[in-house]
């Protein structure tokens, strides 16, 4: 996955996801509500509003959506600066119908948080420190200016002075916090959403590369026999050369299985078939096959299998090819093989009913800070300037486990993560597997091929 498609994935481009109707439809609904309060206001509860400003005020809100309505495509997509400059308007707006309605002595100025809370949930934190201090400013002004509400008689309506700074303090830890929490909440689910995408793509690609292993070696395995008799005759009809009678039979026979060649390459092509001899694979074929990317690049790759202690464990079990187990076992031996001094184990064992892998390295281990949240997606660490970069052309945001971990999770894997022993205490010339340890554990029978399926025969169209 190359780094463009990762600044697409961690959604540095968040803010222009939100439609432009979306915005206009959110207004409408405040502009019904705000000519809902100052009717009942007025009709109901009988309090002297300078009714003609304030629906000036909410008339430049409708004046704005109409024109929105009008100049603009229902389907465009807004930027970040024409979001804010939306969410702006409306925090605007709504401050001037407070100024206009008694300040922080009415209790609708607790709305004030509704436009901080969509910029902390999907603008930039630059624009939501923006708001938030915008917010703050505007509520602190509000309790210090503003039309004083009236009821029809003349008497003026507010609460303590007391209850105007509780008000003030209120809203002001409401658009600290409430932002706080909705932006670590909406980042959070951006980062999982992201990642789970990630791990879609990686699954797809590793797919369609075992749906093209198996392409390759049905082709070889169904065209042998034609083009090995091919071969034959066409070396027999070299030796015989043109003016021999039975020539004619032979030509037949080359026609023949040129025909053949050609139908098995046509069915091929179309969707590929499900070659038998790749479908399941014994278990150390199986992680061989998901370390071979990485055995050239300069660390010693041990394969061990451990002995069993169960005599009913049978003999090494075969297992189905899956690409979620291969390539989530690839990203692992990766991670293992960047972070390894020299050497990376990685350790099978089976019983009658559970099969343990254990891929281990002499590398530094996992950070001890981290190492709870091995597994998320987007973990940064903070380094010190001393620490360097252990692995060049990395992010470094934990993308890799996470896509692996959810993988082998969806293929009935366990997974956990420690670190080794410390190397001082290895036995004199022995390696020290005393860095990073990833220990999976399988229920058998959900590896275990089915024994129906090993069986030879016509390979299958493949579908889905």
């Amino acid at each position: 996955m190359t780094n463009t498609d990762l600044s697409v994935l961690k959604g540095r481009q968040r803010g222009n996801w939100i439609r432009l109707r979306t915005i206009i439809l959110l207004r409408w609904v405040a502009i019904v509500g705000q000519l809902a309060a100052l009717v009942v206001s007025q009709q109901i509860y009988r309090l002297d509003l300078p009714m003609g400003a304030c629906l000036m005020v909410v008339g430049v809100a409708v004046i704005g959506n109409l024109l929105s309505l009008f100049i603009f495509p229902e389907n465009k997509r807004l930027s970040e600066t024409e979001n804010l400059l939306m969410v702006l308007f409306d925090l605007l707006q709504l401050g001037m119908l407070l100024y206009l309605t008694g300040g922080l002595n009415n209790p609708f100025s607790i709305l004030i948080i509704g436009p901080v809370m969509v910029s902390a949930s999907a603008l930039s934190l630059r624009s939501t420190v923006f708001m938030g201090l915008t917010a703050i400013l505007m509520v602190s002004l509000l309790s210090q200016f503003h039309v004083p509400l009236r009821t029809e008689q003349g008497f003026i309506m507010r609460i303590p002075d007391i209850f105007v700074f509780g008000a003030w303090a209120s809203i002001v830890i409401a658009v600290v916090f409430l932002s706080v929490y909705s932006r670590r909440v909406a980042v959070e689910m951006h980062a999982m959403s992201d990642a789970l995408q990630a791990t879609q793509i990686a699954l797809a690609r590793e797919q369609k590369l075992t749906d093209l292993g198996g392409v390759v070696a049905a082709a070889a395995h169904e065209l042998g026999t034609p083009l090995a008799t091919i071969k034959l005759t066409s070396a027999e009809l070299m030796e015989d050369f043109a003016d021999r009678p039975d020539l004619r039979d032979d030509a037949a026979l080359i026609r023949d299985q040129a025909d053949r060649c050609r139908d098995i390459l046509r069915s091929m092509g179309r969707a590929g078939k499900d070659d038998l001899h790749m479908r399941s694979a014994p278990l150390s074929a199986l992680i061989e096959e998901a370390a071979e990317p990485h055995t050239a690049r300069g660390k010693q790759i041990h394969f061990l299998v451990a002995e069993a202690n169960d005599e009913s464990a049978g003999p090494q079990p075969t297992v189905y090819r899956r690409p979620e187990i291969i390539h989530g076992l690839r990203n692992l031996i990766q991670n293992a093989v960047d972070f390894a001094a020299a050497n990376v184990w990685i350790e099978s064992e089976w019983s009658a009913d559970r099969v343990t892998l254990r891929i281990m390295d002499d590398g530094p281990g996992y950070p001890v800070d981290l190492i709870g949240r091995i597994g998320d997606p987007f973990v940064r660490r903070r380094r010190t300037p001393d620490q360097g970069t252990p692995r060049p052309g990395y992010e470094g945001m934990g993308l890799g486990l996470f896509i692996a971990k959810t993988l082998l999770e969806r293929a009935g894997a366990e997974l956990s993560f420690a670190n080794g022993i410390d190397p001082g205490h290895a036995r004199a010339g022995q390696s020290a597997q005393c860095g990073a340890i990833v220990e999976l554990t399988w229920p058998r029978h959900a590896l275990d091929a089915d024994p129906g399926d090993r069986a030879l025969g016509p390979n299958q169209q493949i579908t889905g």
